[in-house]
């Protein structure tokens, strides 16, 4: 009961103080920001982002460098070190820049509140791609024993899309892999799930090959499956051959002196002998 209830009013009113800060540069209790060591800090353990982007960070070391760090970062004390809550693209980008020290605000926060406070942190500020943001949802779930649609009041996102982005976490790893380096979007990447693996591989390349809509994607599974279910259907009308109609046949052989059995679908001759082979080919030629 206690983890599920670490999500409630108490988590409301830590981000409260966290966007608070952003705006004032100081907590409730008047903690104000400080000019921490780069060195002294480490990166959040619990970060859900898993690729920084390269470019992306550079521009973000140029503008510290020309107009400074304009929002601290937030991070809580460890020990003799400091791990960051939130910001850390911006620890990220002072590095590159080749700052010595860095803005933050050292948070009071209990500790087994900071896993669910560092997840929930990045998925409403960072832009993490689908993959990530399905792995998040997937922590928050399993780590506290909420619901989808708990999980989707905390977040204010509909039950719907919780439950459609998590379930990307169905695709193959080769799929997953191309949603998270935006080589396929998470609306051509939801159709795919229900497929085999070989079937999302195959459908996954010529999404990217031939640059297909979603409506493009939709409509080759459908004809994908459709064919599929036409050769199902064809081998069952023919393993559907009627049993009545070969028993007579085995009758009939069986007047004839020649012994015979039905195997599945099929009428099976013995012959014990040479002769019995050249009566049964006379046979066959008198009905010429």
């Amino acid at each position: 009961m206690a983890k599920k209830s670490a999500l409630g009013r108490g988590l409301s009113a830590i981000l409260e103080d966290v966007e608070e800060a952003y705006k004032k540069d100081i907590l409730p209790d008047n903690q104000e920001v400080r000019e921490l060591p780069l060195s002294k800090i480490d990166p959040n353990p619990y970060q859900p982002r898993k690729n920084f982007d390269d470019e992306a960070l550079v521009e973000l070391s140029n503008s510290i460098l020309t107009h400074g760090l304009l929002q601290p970062i937030i991070v809580v004390n460890v020990d003799d070190r400091y791990v960051i809550v939130a910001g850390e693209r911006r620890y990220r980008a002072s590095k590159l820049a080749g700052l010595e020290t860095i803005k933050a605000i050292v948070a009071d926060i209990e500790m087994e509140k900071f896993r669910e406070l560092a997840l929930i942190e990045n998925i409403q500020r960072e832009e993490l791609n689908p993959i990530e943001l399905a792995k998040s949802y997937r922590e928050l779930i399993d780590q506290y024993g909420i619901t989808q649609e708990r999980l989707g009041e905390i977040l204010h996102k509909s039950r719907t899309l919780i439950t459609n982005t998590l379930r990307l976490l169905n695709l193959s790893e080769y799929v997953q892999d191309l949603v998270s380096s935006s080589k396929l979007s998470q609306g051509h990447a939801k159709v795919l799930v229900g497929l085999d693996e070989k079937s999302q591989k195959m459908i996954a390349d010529t999404i990217i090959g031939q640059k297909l809509t979603v409506r493009d994607t939709e409509d080759l599974i459908k004809k994908l499956k459709s064919k599929a279910g036409t050769k199902v259907t064809k081998r069952n009308i023919k393993e559907s051959i009627d049993k009545s109609k070969l028993q007579k046949v085995t009758k009939s052989l069986e007047t004839l002196g020649f012994k015979s059995k039905i195997s599945s679908s099929k009428v099976v001759i013995n012959f014990s002998q040479e002769s019995d082979i050249e009566r049964f080919l006379k046979l066959l030629e008198s009905q010429k």
